[in-house]
């Protein structure tokens, strides 16, 4: 069965489909046009400014998402309304748990991001049917247990300048810069978001990255841009 990736220029795919830029690493990856097409009657491409909610915690699921473009941060809020950051997702991920009557996190947007909303009932209809598309789902949940495994142990053993470092790391080898530049990026969190995600201080977070910048692992402009121009140097640093 010929698939999306051997012609992104199959008239049968749509046309908004064709020029989505998650598409091939992502879920849809996966899906014949046919299936595509098919899905695509349904979907729909939102915009999201930082900081509003995507999905609350315990709430009930109607509808997944891909990531098209920025960064969706995962909390878990205590009764207390103390926060913990758990996750971050990027493109091409899919936001939300398939075949899960309500969200076990919370989702907000880190940064302005692009989503593909997919609705409940066809997105599990044409997962129980693909075994391709079940496939790349699986692969995502299994990946994001490994990252969950390491983030365990850069908050239970490494120190806070590797911390630090880690999570830098983190952002910029999820950012796909041009052929030959420089990695830079946008921190998708605050100073507190990233205390809170590696659990330390503001103050703490604030003089690690003014010692990577002093050191020349990383520049910063206008507090928040972040370049890398060694990236192998930023991985050592991360213990």
């Amino acid at each position: 069965m010929q698939t999306l990736r051997k012609d992104i220029h199959n008239s049968d795919v749509p046309l908004l489909c064709q020029s989505c830029e998650a598409r091939h690493q992502g879920i849809c990856g996966a899906l014949t046009p046919e299936q595509l097409l098919e899905m695509s009657k349904h979907t729909r491409r939102v915009n999201r400014v930082a900081g509003e909610e995507l999905m609350a915690d315990a709430m009930p699921i109607a509808t997944y998402a891909n990531v098209l473009r920025g960064v969706v941060k995962l909390t878990k809020v205590l009764e207390d309304g103390r926060q913990q950051v758990v996750g971050l997702q990027f493109a091409p991920d899919l936001l939300g748990r398939p075949f899960a009557s309500e969200s076990r996190v919370s989702a907000e947007a880190a940064s302005n991001v692009e989503l593909c909303l997919i609705p409940k009932a066809r997105f599990e209809a044409i997962l129980e049917e693909n075994a391709a598309l079940e496939h790349r789902v699986m692969m995502q949940a299994l990946r994001e247990l490994d990252e969950a495994r390491d983030w365990m142990v850069t908050l239970g053993r490494k120190t806070a300048a590797e911390k630090v470092a880690s999570f830098l790391y983190l952002i910029a080898t999820h950012i796909d810069p041009a052929e030959d530049a420089v990695t830079s990026f946008d921190l998708p969190l605050s100073r507190a978001d990233i205390a809170d995600f590696l659990g330390l201080t503001v103050e703490t977070v604030s003089r690690q990255i003014s010692r990577l910048k002093a050191d020349g692992v990383i520049e910063i402009v206008n507090y928040r841009h972040v370049s890398v121009p060694d990236l192998a140097r930023l991985r050592l640093r991360c213990g």
